[in-house]
């Protein structure tokens, strides 16, 4: 079995060693580089990888295989058999095979201690296809292992499972040995839940060899046919049958996940190395949210961007020969400018405001003038249905700001000229 990981990033960089003690600092290379898989120190998922094969190996071939009926036995003998030993040949030939640059392996002396690299003569292990460990010139795809201390020809990843480097020269055995494993698992799992289910069904099916015609009674089993027949109790066969299953089901879910990843990555014609390097440059789609949209190109901010109003003072002071008022065509009059406006004594006195202008003439009632003659919706009149048009010849000129300053002689002449159309506007008016 094998086992892919490649996120160890405290265990398997070969950046320089940094010198502010931080927790990624490169972890102290052996002495010696190591040759293969059998070198020390021994990994202890080797142990794990060649006691799950041995299980799965007496449990299929001792114990399961044997109970099935004469035809179907041989058939499993050939198929499971020949995925368990394609299986164990892969696997020991990956981890046998020194994966190392053809170059390291001419001129290397493994029994030589390695140099301490030195970062501060070089920035990196590789520098310009130049391992500075190493001391020879590598292909462009090799990368110096840490836990092997040597440059990896076509460096995939570093295997766990097999305590050896996956290189160009043996990723296909590597390749070959989880499918085999995917393979074997998957023979192995109909076997057991056959011999799981005809053992409450049908037990005389299970019961055929030879062997058991010297067995008294359903509840004894033989084991390990033909060669060495032990007898166990239905129990301690059931037992066994379940751990296998759960066994092999978490195995086949592993190894399938192994095979998919490696399938991609051949489909792609990348390495696990490359793989993750793209995988790190690329950016966090959470930081792509996270980015404030750009400013305009002038600088401008967003609060700039939004309309303001310029800022209103009605509490300046106003000359006694003007007056500055807006004044807008259509639409209700805006908030006042200016609130008032004061002159001379003797004089007569004007008032502008947002609601009407008022005039007053000796022997006349208040008549009450709007400032804008363009009456809006909610100022015409409720009561009467009589149209009523706005003014032609408005004796107001809008500078292109939209207010206007009239001198206060001037606009109390027209108003004393315009006063019949005023008084025709006000019999009309309710």
């Amino acid at each position: 079995m094998t086992n892919l990981n490649c996120f160890g990033r405290h265990r398997r960089r070969t950046a320089p060693h940094n010198a502010t003690g931080s927790r990624s600092e490169l972890v102290a290379p052996p002495i010696h580089s190591r040759i293969n898989g059998w070198s020390s120190p021994l990994h202890s998922f080797q142990f794990i990888a060649l006691l799950i094969f041995s299980f799965m190996a007496i449990v299929a071939f001792g114990i399961y295989v044997p109970l099935l009926p004469a035809p179907w036995s041989y058939a499993a003998y050939a198929l499971i058999g020949s995925a368990f030993v394609l299986h164990l040949f892969s696997h020991v030939t990956a981890v046998t095979i020194d994966p190392a640059d053809v170059n390291v392996r001419r001129r290397k002396d493994y029994s030589s201690p390695m140099p301490t690299f030195d970062n501060s003569k070089h920035p990196h292990v590789i520098d310009n296809l130049h391992c500075t460990l190493c001391e020879v010139d590598v292909s462009p795809k090799a990368k110096h292992c840490s836990t092997c201390n040597k440059c990896i020809a076509d460096f995939d990843h570093h295997c766990k499972w097999l305590n050896n480097c996956v290189g160009g020269r043996n990723y296909w055995f590597f390749f070959t040995a989880v499918s085999s494993a995917v393979i074997g698992v998957i023979l192995l799992i109909p076997l057991v839940l056959f011999v799981f289910i005809e053992h409450y069904v049908n037990p005389a099916v299970l019961r055929t060899a030879p062997q058991f015609q010297t067995v008294k009674g359903n509840g004894t089993w033989l084991v390990f046919l033909p060669v060495a027949p032990v007898e166990t109790s239905s129990i301690s066969l059931l037992v066994v049958s379940f751990i296998t299953a759960l066994l092999s089901l978490a195995a086949l879910l592993l190894l399938c996940h192994l095979l998919c990843f490696h399938i991609y990555l051949l489909s792609q014609g990348i390495s696990t190395y490359e793989y993750i390097v793209r995988k790190r440059q690329s950016p966090n789609p959470k930081e792509k949210q996270q980015v404030p949209p750009a400013l305009p190109s002038n600088g401008a901010t967003a609060q700039s961007l939004e309309p303001q109003e310029p800022p209103l003072n009605c509490d300046a002071p106003l000359s006694s020969r003007s007056c500055t008022f807006k004044l807008e065509d259509r639409g209700p009059m805006p908030e006042p400018i200016c609130a008032e406006m004061e002159e001379a004594s003797g004089e007569h006195h004007l008032s502008y405001s947002s609601e009407s202008a008022t005039q007053k003439i000796a022997g006349e009632s208040v008549m009450s003038l709007p400032v804008v003659w363009s009456l809006s919706e909610t100022e015409r009149p409720q009561a009467s249905q009589v149209e009523v048009k706005p003014l032609e010849g408005r004796p107001v000129v809008q500078d292109p700001l939209g207010s206007s300053i009239m001198d206060t002689a001037l606009v109390h002449q027209q108003l004393m000229t315009e006063q019949p159309q005023y008084l025709h506007f006000k019999q009309k008016m309710p």
